[in-house]
């Protein structure tokens, strides 16, 4: 690139940083404040609605009840992927949706949820709400081009049988849908509709087509619900979570700059440009899109972050090798980028898998992180392979094209990974075991195997009225340490109503005298009015469904994840030892919360799931190297030769292995030396999940790998 171009790219490149930063300052600067331009948080960081609605019917089954809540939650998630729905009681369940202020008006948008009828033109029903499975609103175009807004639904495997013998015998009739007693809608039927899928159209506005769909959604409900009461709460974590975070991420960003620049230099200064372009975009999606983050969200961006500072440490690793091997600068950059872009692809395309599988599968939680995770991952890309590009083309065309700059990759002599894959092992069943050992022991004392939170196993709702107007940091710093410390238990949320002084505390499971010694304290010690506590049972925050949810989506990630290692690789041994690496990392991450007695909520889902992510991402990279150095000897694959492939394979890719490491942990490390008690009890099992995925990508995958390649050979290899 000659050095006027050069000079026109870093101009444009730089402007558009500056222009993404001053943008991104706005939008953090909002989301703080509460402002228009505000990225939409969760209720740990932002506060929202709470609704509860009474059951009407009389004495509902735990099955209805179970089914409703599931429901529920699906319906909800059109305002957030991270809302919140649990019982009260026997007869009651309250909806929390975070990032919204105004319940009047998602009161009257989500309506009194109730009964969902469709029937013929003589009004006989022929099928309700339960055969419904979604229903949203979609955009169609006719012959001309014109674009309507139409009501998809989906139904179920039940309810497209009797869609189908309906319509077929009602061609061109109506078939009116009715949602409590009122006909909302009376669409037409054109043809026979087949295979469960179905579209309203001639609605009008896209409103009007999401009132029908909402109307639809919620009518499929099991039980008919009556509003109850609803309020404002403000955050779990409170406003100094969010300044602690954004503290910590500022400062790891720098960090991770500063060592990137040291480490690599002209190439390190064009990756940490490449960083800032990448979070600034990250944050403008974020906005432009209303997707809600949480903590669990924040895990997905850290992901990315590593992500797109591994996609740069292995082109530079390899503009270095490239260098060593005697090739000009220029040539060094130009293969770097070639010779790094299948490894780059490989983990970034079988992470992007399993973040597809978990929107599609996963819900609430789940669902955020893999959003959070899948802009992380398409952002990361973009930055690595044409931002930095770019920037480095343009530094080099400015003068900066002496080796000394970008260094060199001395040939090391390959270290015995192999030959000490007993020893490695080992160290992974003891850490495993001792794991294992724990929860046992916690489950011999009556503790559970492991801590698991209100998420989990729903509790006690204590509703109090202070005489003060406490802020959700004071409650933080001096109620909750108090009654933590009166029931044992550090598995405590705080939700304070705006605009009232009253507080909901929500523990676990409390006991009469619990119960009775929390009122005491808040009572004498803080000024709550006596009258008006309330003491309630709360189901856990996480249903029964949305939890299997999580772990099938896990599998069905897992094994979506196999087959494209297999396919890629052409080989199941290499898919194979990446899933026992990645079920290793898992199995040692639930260790830590066992031993640590960590609460196992919400945030524990998406520990175990950023978790998977980097450590699929970091064996593939080593499993590319591995596939490079055997070609050579194809139709060699002796053991020796496969042990000298593999070690030396390893060697090559463990400078980058460990920087990469570093800078994720940095980043992670600085949330939890500067955020508030709930960030660090979600950054340490996270940081132990990080360096577990590097040391399982060294010293456990590509050892199973080799064990697999030498006692189990295919026909050619034996040949």
């Amino acid at each position: 690139m000659k050095k006027g171009k050069s000079m026109v790219v870093m101009a444009l490149v730089l402007a558009a940083v500056v222009g993404l930063s001053y943008y991104a300052s706005l939008i953090l600067s909002a989301t703080r404040d509460k402002g228009d331009m505000a990225i939409p948080l969760g209720l740990d960081l932002s506060g929202g609605v709470s609704i509860t609605y009474q059951i009407v019917d009389e004495n509902p089954t735990e099955e209805d009840m179970s089914d409703t809540i599931y429901k529920l939650q699906r319906r909800v998630e059109g305002y957030s992927t991270e809302s919140s729905v649990y019982q009260v009681g026997d007869d009651r369940i309250t909806v929390e949706i975070p990032g919204v202020s105004d319940a009047n008006k998602i009161l009257e948008e989500l309506g009194n949820p109730g009964t969902l009828e469709f029937t013929t033109e003589d009004g006989d029903t022929f099928m309700t709400g339960d055969q419904i499975k979604n229903a949203e609103v979609a955009v169609v175009e006719d012959l001309y081009g014109n674009k309507e807004y139409v009501v998809a639904l989906t139904m179920t495997e039940e309810g497209a049988k009797i869609f189908a013998e309906v319509t077929e015998k009602n061609l061109g009739k109506c078939l009116p849908i009715i949602y409590d007693g009122e006909e909302i809608s009376t669409p037409y039927v054109q043809s026979a509709i087949t295979g469960g899928q179905a579209q309203i159209s001639n609605i009008g506005s896209y409103d009007k087509a999401n009132l029908l769909a909402t109307q639809i959604r919620v009518g499929s409900l099991s039980l008919e619900l009556q509003e109850l009461e609803s309020s404002v709460v403000g955050a779990q974590l409170g406003g100094q979570a969010i300044a602690t975070s954004l503290k910590a991420a500022v400062i790891g960003l720098m960090l991770v700059m500063l060592f990137m620049s040291v480490m690599y230099r002209i190439p390190g200064v064009a990756a940490s440009i490449a960083l800032v372009s990448y979070t600034t975009i990250v944050i403008a999606i974020l906005y432009l899109y209303e997707i809600t983050l949480t903590l669990p969200g924040i895990a997905g961006i850290i992901l990315g972050i590593g992500m797109a500072v591994d996609a740069n440490v292995i082109v530079f690793s390899r503009i270095r090798e490239e260098i060593e091997e005697g090739m000009s600068v220029l040539t060094s950059i130009k293969s770097g980028f070639q010779k790094a872009m299948s490894a780059i692809l490989d983990g970034n395309i079988t992470t992007f898998i399993a973040a597809l599988v978990l929107i599609g599968m996963g819900s609430g939680t789940v669902k955020g992180f893999a959003y959070t995770l899948m802009i992380g991952i398409l952002v990361s890309m973009f930055t690595a392979m044409v931002v930095t590009r770019y920037v480095l083309y343009a530094l080099y065309g400015l003068g900066f094209q002496d080796e000394k700059y970008y260094g060199r990759e001395k040939v090391q002599k390959s270290f015995e990974f192999i030959g000490r894959k007993g020893l490695f092992l080992g160290i992974s069943i003891l850490v495993i075991s001792i794991g294992l050992i724990f929860m046992g022991i916690n489950q011999v004392k009556g503790n559970g195997i492991l801590n698991f939170g209100l998420d989990f196993v729903g509790g006690t709702s204590t509703t109090v009225e202070f005489n003060e107007d406490y802020t959700i940091e004071e409650i933080e710093t001096n109620i909750i340490p108090e009654v933590a410390e009166l029931i044992d238990s550090n598995n405590i949320q705080a939700n304070k109503m705006e605009t009232t002084t009253q507080v909901t505390i929500k523990t676990p499971a409390l006991s009469l005298e619990q119960r009775d010694a929390i009122n005491e304290l808040l009572v004498n010690k803080f000024g709550a009015s006596e009258n008006s506590i309330q003491c309630q049972n709360i189901s856990s925050l996480i249903s029964e469904e949305m939890r299997l949810d999580a772990v099938v989506a896990v599998i069905v990630s897992c094994i979506c994840m196999l087959i494209y290692i297999w396919v890629r690789f052409s080989d199941i041994r290499f898919a194979t030892s990446a899933i026992v690496a990645l079920v290793h990392d898992v199995l040692v991450v639930i260790g830590v919360y066992a031993v640590l007695r960590i609460s196992v909520g919400s945030t524990f889902i998406a520990c175990i799931l950023t978790i998977v992510g980097y450590s699929i991402n970091d064996t593939i990279v080593i499993f590319d190297r591995i596939r490079e150095n055997l070609a050579p000897v194809k139709g060699e694959h002796t053991p020796e030769v496969l042990r000298e492939v593999a070690n030396r394979s390893l060697t090559q890719t463990l400078s980058r292995s460990i920087h990469t490491s570093i800078t994720t942990f940095i980043m992670v490390l600085m949330l939890f030396i500067l955020g508030v008690a709930s960030i660090r009890e979600f950054a340490l099992p996270l940081m132990a999940g990080l360096i577990c995925g590097a040391y399982s990508s060294v010293c456990v995958a590509t050892q199973i790998w080799y064990i697999l390649k030498v006692k189990f050979p295919t026909r050619e290899e034996e040949e």
